[in-house]
């Protein structure tokens, strides 16, 4: 176990991490890639919509993700995903998939988009696939409710 003894704060964690998206720059990806998927136009109106955030909010965050290269977008058009987003994308639709799979199969419930929505940025791709070899082997074990 590398570096036990250097404890840090939630914010502490994030800070040393070095990430190009902020967790709020995955979620807007994310949608976007869902709404892709689902053949949705990926408009300022419908993302914020699907979000449930303001216009304005989905508007800033979509000036973030286009500076970045993961989006085009021109005011008041569509948006559409570059390479570079469609890539981080899918794995974002992945990485979600497995983590509310998991919890799903672990808690024996139908849903558990809220905490997988919660947890899913903190996860490493390691971990993330890990978790995938490990639904399979634990799908069919009953939990006992204690």
């Amino acid at each position: 176990m590398e570096n036990e003894k250097t404890f840090r704060t939630l914010k502490g964690y994030t800070q040393t991490d070095d990430l190009s998206l902020s967790t709020a720059m995955e979620d807007y990806l994310e949608m976007i890639c869902r709404m892709v998927k689902a053949k949705e136009p990926v408009r300022i109106k419908n993302l914020s919509e699907n979000l449930n955030v303001k216009p304005s909010s989905a508007s800033k965050m979509v000036a973030e993700l286009k500076e970045a290269g993961y989006l085009s977008a021109e005011k008041y058009g569509e948006i559409r995903l570059c390479k570079k987003g469609d890539e981080m994308g899918a794995y974002l639709l992945y990485r979600h998939d497995v983590i509310h799979r998991f919890l799903c199969v672990l808690n024996h419930k139908e849903s558990e988009l809220e905490q997988a929505e919660k947890i899913e940025h903190f996860l490493t791709p390691e971990t993330v696939e890990n978790l995938s070899r490990l639904i399979p082997l634990i799908e069919n074990i009953p939990i006992e409710n204690t």
